[in-house]
């Protein structure tokens, strides 16, 4: 029987030194790879190739694997045919991309590239961008769209030499019910911390916030698998030992399908005695839909990101974010506490608005009157296939020619109010603002005054501060024990001494370590206080945690920082007063 071998990589980015982001232990699971390699074991369970040819399949997420691809390239060689699929690739993670595609074609491997990039990209701009044009120079091909019901096409291409430069299938989107379902070998997701896998339940956001990408590549239509496909998937997993879930849907509350997938979680975990959690994200509105969070805690919920995204009116405003109401946020928190879930909120700095001391105040505001647990903080950033990235190269504006810096945490276009070097500062500080000890130590008492694990709020707490602290990345680019390849650094920058470059790596490593162990130790003993004191502890109350009331419009500097805040308290009372006439 011939062989066909199918590499499915997930590319990483370069970090400011310009060395693989690797660890030992990353943070969050690629959807895509997994959605992906599924779709592959469909078709090789289907002999998708004719029944004379066996498809083998191999995984891997550069944030903890190293790749080598002369070593992968030998490997198909020596099975006579094969491809790679670079996929879900990102913008910051082009270029990494870019450049493993090289070695590879270099070395005979066919390459194809999909992800997020590419299909936003040729969803929003007129013609392709330079590292498009690139890649295909290269004689690659591009992927853009979704690939359900359509792989076999794709493989029966590189088997028989004939890969298309380009695949687009943007302008049809396929169903997802009853697809193959996103899944990862065991083997892949231990190389996460906590063993987390993640699934995708649907597809589509109604919503038209400006800056976002995934309205332009999935679209606005809500597309979502059934109650009988999530149940296959969590059953799946605990097959092999995985309980742990990110549903990776840009907002599950705008599911259709909601209650129906929640209804069969519940049943699973209360009638069949499973035991699973989820990590779920949602709109600021949810709280509104009748049973949602309730509902939401009983199937497993325990972590729920909310694009809280700013504190300001105007600035919602400005990046079409208007469905979200800073007269409804300590309400929605609450709630969201009362089901038993850690709270995540994204923050985005530079908005036009935005300026340092504007900055420090919001995050202050936030500190002492929502009783949010985890703040994650991005630099506004006009992403290739958003509206944003459309309108500022319509306009030819500046914006910084490097993708690798696309990753949310580096300032790529000119603000109004703020230079760059004021912006990238901000960004710096607010994390060290929300992340100081004495906050920390707050976020830990409202935990357990709310009856959720102060130890879980010190475990995030530490992985937030650490991430940002000590390795200088963003939690959601992090991991445990940082991994570097003297030679795996980017291209056009020199190969380092070894005795210099692994002295320093090793020096490193001991420091942060000895800091993070210094910062656990000081939250290890205020967690021994709250465990020793509960009634105390229990008892805390502060302003963010007291049930919101109609004096807080007046009383809070939530609705007294801007003439807009005021409205927007102004507006609340009115709606209030209705309700109850």
């Amino acid at each position: 029987m011939d062989e066909f071998q199918l590499h499915l990589i997930k590319p990483s980015h370069y970090d400011d030194d310009g060395y693989v982001v690797q660890w030992l232990r990353s943070a969050i699971p690629s959807n895509s790879l997994a959605a992906l390699n599924a779709i592959a074991l469909d078709s090789a369970r289907r002999a998708a190739l004719g029944p004379d040819v066996a498809i083998e399949i191999f995984v891997y997420d550069e944030t903890n694997r190293r790749i080598v691809p002369e070593d992968i390239a030998a490997q198909i060689a020596a099975a006579g045919r094969g491809l790679v699929c670079l996929t879900g690739v990102q913008s910051n993670q082009f270029p990494r991309a870019l450049d493993l595609a090289r070695r590879f074609r270099a070395a005979g491997a066919e390459v194809a590239i999909g992800g997020f990039h590419v299909s936003g990209c040729l969803a929003m701009l007129p013609e392709l961008p330079a590292e498009l044009r690139e890649a295909q120079a290269l004689r690659c091909s591009l992927y853009a769209g979704e690939i359900e019901g359509r792989f076999d096409a794709l493989l029966q291409d590189a088997f028989s030499g004939q890969l298309k430069p380009l695949y687009n299938f943007l302008q049809d989107l396929p169903s997802i019910e009853g697809a193959p379902f996103p899944l990862l070998p065991a083997a892949v997701v231990a190389g996460t911390s906590g063993a987390v896998t993640s699934f995708d339940a649907g597809r589509g956001c109604p919503f038209q916030c400006s800056f976002c990408t995934i309205i332009n590549v999935q679209g606005r239509k809500s597309r979502h698998r059934s109650a009988d496909d999530v149940e296959a998937i969590i059953r799946a997993n605990l097959a092999q030992g995985v309980d742990s879930f990110f549903i990776t849907d840009d907002n599950f509350a705008r599911n259709r399908n909601w209650e129906a997938i929640f209804d069969r979680m519940i049943a699973l975990r209360e009638r069949d005695g499973l035991h699973f959690t989820f990590i779920i994200q949602v709109d600021t509105l949810a709280h509104r839909i009748e049973n949602f969070i309730e509902k939401a805690g009983r199937a497993g919920v325990r972590r729920v990101f909310i694009g809280l995204e700013n504190i300001n009116p105007d600035n919602l405003i400005e990046v079409k974010k208007k469905q979200n109401r800073i007269a409804e946020y300590r309400d929605m928190l609450l709630a969201w506490k009362r089901a038993g879930c850690f709270t995540y909120a994204g923050y985005i700095l530079g908005f036009p608005n935005d300026t340092p001391e504007s900055i420090r105040r919001d995050i202050s505001i936030i500190q002492r009157e929502l009783p949010l647990d985890i703040l994650e903080f991005f630099c506004l950033t006009p992403l290739p296939g958003s509206e944003d990235h459309q309108r500022l190269a319509a306009q030819g504006a500046w914006m910084d020619p490097d993708l690798n810096k696309y990753d949310l945490e580096h300032v790529v276009t000119r603000h109004p109010r703020m230079s760059q070097a004021q912006w990238e500062g901000i960004y710096q500080e607010a994390w060290r603002q929300y992340y100081s000890f004495a906050h920390m130590k707050t976020v830990m008492r409202r935990a357990a005054a709310t009856g959720v694990s102060a130890g879980h709020a010190m475990f995030l707490l530490l992985w937030f501060w650490g991430c940002v602290r000590l390795e200088k990345l963003h939690p959601l680019q992090g991991g445990y024990l940082r991994r570097k390849h003297r030679r795996d650094r980017r291209p056009g920058l020199p190969l380092e001494n070894p005795l210099l470059f692994y002295a320093r790596h090793g020096a490193e490593l001991a420091f942060n370590h000895l800091r993070l162990g210094v910062m656990a130790a000081r939250l290890g003993l205020f967690r021994l206080w709250l465990k020793r004191h509960k009634a105390e502890a229990s008892a805390y109350v502060d302003r963010a945690l007291t049930p919101p009331t109609d004096g807080d419009l007046d009383e809070l500097d939530l609705f007294q920082h801007n003439e807009s805040s005021r409205a927007a308290g102004e507006k609340a009372k009115r709606a209030r007063k209705a309700a109850s006439a």
